[in-house]
């Protein structure tokens, strides 16, 4: 026969904890994201700001997904030891099919970076067509570290956002 006093009391917990979990503590993981279309993300990462959740990068966030570093407030954002920036210029399919840089849209993207990331791709030739990556110390001294949070959703690329985050993507 189980104690119900000790019943109680673990239920009392149990409720206590989830109850100091609000979406104000909750964390949106991004990892292993390529990127895609810009305007998707763009719309992807205003919801999110307007969530007020962490956003927390936790492996590969690449291409269009950089422009959480514009979106996002920084002291919204927190990088683990796994995550990696991937930066290049934004691009075009011409009507034959190729690729072709949109000088523009790749100014737009790079002013919208900040500072110090603006700095660290200058320092490595600009945005081009091929992609150069920020991780480990020189990412970790840009962003402050991940610990553990109360309520982390993934976020896997293409999603828009976890279900519990009251957020509706595409």
């Amino acid at each position: 026969m189980t104690n119900p006093t000790l019943s109680l009391s673990a239920l009392l917990t149990a409720a206590l904890l989830l109850a100091s979990v609000g979406a104000g503590n909750a964390a949106v993981r991004i990892a292993d994201d390529p990127g895609g279309q810009i305007g998707t993300y763009v719309d992807k990462y205003s919801k999110l700001r307007a969530s007020g959740q962490t956003v927390m990068i936790d492996g590969l966030c690449a291409s269009a997904c950089t422009i959480l570093l514009s979106a996002i407030p920084h002291n919204k954002i927190c990088v683990t030891s796994n995550a990696t920036l991937g930066f290049h210029a934004a691009f075009d399919f011409a009507g034959n099919g190729r690729i072709v840089t949109n000088p523009e849209a790749t100014q737009i993207l790079y002013s919208g970076y900040p500072s110090q990331v603006r700095r660290w791709i200058t320092n490595r030739g600009g945005l081009t067509r091929r992609m150069i990556f920020l991780r480990g110390k020189q990412l970790q001294a840009m962003y402050r570290p991940c610990y553990a949070e109360p309520a982390v959703a993934a976020m896997p690329a293409g999603s828009p956002f976890a279900a519990d985050a009251g957020i509706n993507g595409d």
